[in-house]
C-alpha cells in the first residue's frame, strides 16, 4: 500500500461518499410496499434493511468483479477518471432522489465510468460485449422478469386465499412481507455494495496499489457494507413515498408477491454477476402486482417519468463525468475545481430538499393530482345528460310578483318607450 497517493485517497472517499448514496436512494427497492402497507413503521423497516445491506455484502463479489474487471480496461484508466466517473453518479443519484425518481444507482455508476473512461482513453477502452451482456440486457429484461412474475404471483395469492378472511390473510401477508423486505435487503447488499467495492477496487488497480486482476481487499468489501448500511437507515423516504403510494395502491398480498419476486430476480442476477439494477427488477415488481389484482391500477403517468428517467440515467451521468474528466485533466488544480463543484451542487441539493421535508412522518402522504391528458379529456368533455330533476334545477324558478316589484331594474336592460 506504498502506492497509497492523495488522488487514490480521494477516490476511495469520494467512492463509499456514492455508496453512502446508494444506499439512501436504494431503500425503497427493499421497504417501500412494506411501508406502504403498514407490515412495519417506518424506521423499524430501515433499521433491518440497513443490517441485511451489511450483511449482503459479504456473500459475494462477482458483481464487483464484473466491474474492476469487465467492463472497461484496466490499463488504460487512471484514478483521476475513476473519480470523475463517481462524480457523474453521484449528482445523478442526488438530483433524481430531490424529485423522488427510483432511478437505479447502478447505471448512474456505469454511465459515470463509461462517460470518465471514453474521455479519457477513447470508445475502444470500454468492453462492449460486457457492457451489452451484464448491463444493458439485464437492463431491459429484469423490470419485464420481474413483472411478470409479481403478477403472477399475485393473482395466485389471491385465488389461494379466496375463501380466507380478509383480516386473517393480510396478517399474514404482513408477516410474509417483513421476510420478503428482508429477503431484497439482503440480495440488495449483496448486488448494489458490491459495485462500490468493485470501483474502488479498479481504483486501487489503476493507483498501483494492487496487483491487475486483484479480488476486492477484505477492508474494501467491509467499508462498502458499512457506507451503504448506514446510508440505507437515513431512509430514502421520498423515493420510498413514489415506490410505495405514487406508482400503485398495493395491499399485503400484492406487497408479499411484489418483494418476493424481486428478491429472487436480484439475488439470481447477482449468482451470475451481472450488473442488474435493483431499481429496476423491484419497480417491475411494484407494477406487475398492482395489474395482478383485479382492479388494480398503474399511474402511468407517474410510471412514464420514471421510465425517461431510466432512460436519460446512462447518458446523463456519461455526459457529467466527461465533463468532469476533461476538467481533472488539466492536473491537480482540475481535480480541486471538480471536488468542489461536487461537494458545492450536493449541499445545494439538500438545502433545495429541506423546502418541503419527506421523513418517516409524512411518508405515507401523497396527494393524488390528475394527470395532463386526464384534466384535458375533463375540460372538453360535456357533463353527461341529468334526470329531469337535474335539468329543471340548473333553471331558476319564476320570480313572484313582489319579488319583482322588490329586484333592483337592471341597467343592461333598455327601457321601453311609452
Amino acid at each position: 500500500m506504498e502506492n497509497f497517493s492523495l488522488i487514490l485517497a480521494i477516490v476511495v472517499v469520494t467512492a463509499l461518499a456514492f455508496d453512502f448514496t446508494n444506499g439512501f436512494h436504494d431503500t425503497a427497492n427493499a421497504m417501500a410496499t412494506t411501508i406502504s402497507t403498514g407490515a412495519m413503521k417506518p424506521k423499524a423497516a430501515v433499521a433491518m434493511s440497513a443490517v441485511l445491506n451489511l450483511v449482503g455484502a459479504f456473500l459475494s463479489i462477482e458483481v464487483a468483479n464484473t466491474i474492476s474487471k469487465g467492463l472497461v480496461d484496466e490499463s488504460g484508466i487512471q484514478p483521476e477518471v475513476i473519480f470523475a466517473a463517481l462524480v457523474g453518479a453521484i449528482l445523478w443519484n442526488l438530483l433524481t432522489w430531490l424529485v423522488g425518481l427510483p432511478s437505479s444507482s447502478s447505471h448512474a455508476l456505469m454511465g459515470g465510468l463509461i462517460g470518465a473512461t471514453i474521455a479519457s482513453a477513447g470508445l475502444g477502452a470500454v468492453h462492449g460485449d460486457v457492457l451489452v451482456t451484464k448491463v444493458l440486457i439485464p437492463a431491459v429484461a429484469a423490470p419485464l422478469v420481474a413483472g411478470v412474475a409479481a403478477m403472477v404471483a399475485t393473482r395466485m395469492t389471491y385465488r389461494l386465499g379466496q375463501h380466507t378472511s380478509e383480516k386473517a390473510s393480510g396478517k399474514g401477508y404482513r408477516a410474509g412481507q417483513i421476510a420478503s423486505a428482508g429477503l431484497v435487503s439482503l440480495a440488495h447488499g449483496t448486488n448494489d455494495a458490491q459495485k462500490t467495492m468493485g470501483i474502488i477496487t479498479l481504483a486501487l488497480v489503476a493507483g498501483g496499489a494492487l496487483a491487475p486482476d486483484s479480488d476486492p481487499p477484505v477492508w474494501v468489501i467491509v467499508s462498502a457494507g458499512v457506507a451503504i448500511a448506514l446510508g440505507t437507515y437515513l431512509g430514502g423516504w421520498r423515493i420510498i413515498r413514489t415506490m410505495g403510494k405514487g406508482l400503485t395502491d398495493l395491499q399485503p398480498q400484492q406487497g408479499f408477491a411484489a418483494q418476493t419476486s424481486a428478491a429472487t430476480v436480484i439475488l439470481a442476477s447477482s449468482h451470475l454477476g451481472f450488473s442488474l439494477s435493483t431499481t429496476h427488477s423491484v419497480s417491475g415488481a411494484v407494477m406487475g402486482a398492482g395489474l395482478g389484482r383485479k382492479g388494480g391500477v398503474v399511474r402511468w403517468s407517474t410510471a412514464t417519468r420514471m421510465f425517461v428517467a431510466w432512460g436519460l440515467t446512462l447518458p446523463a451521468a456519461a455526459l457529467v463525468a466527461a465533463l468532469a474528466e476533461w476538467v481533472t485533466s488539466f492536473g491537480g488544480w482540475g481535480t480541486a475545481v471538480v471536488a468542489v463543484f461536487l461537494v458545492a451542487s450536493s449541499a445545494a441539493i439538500w438545502v433545495i430538499s429541506r423546502r418541503e421535508v419527506v421523513d418517516h412522518t409524512n411518508v405515507n402522504d401523497i396527494e393524488e393530482s390528475p394527470g395532463v391528458v386526464t384534466t384535458a379529456m375533463a375540460a372538453v368533455t360535456p357533463p353527461p345528460a341529468g334526470t329531469v330533476e337535474d335539468l329543471t334545477a340548473t333553471i331558476p324558478a319564476p320570480a313572484t310578483a313582489a319579488e319583482a316589484e322588490e329586484a333592483p331594474a337592471n341597467p343592461s336592460t333598455p327601457t321601453p318607450a311609452v
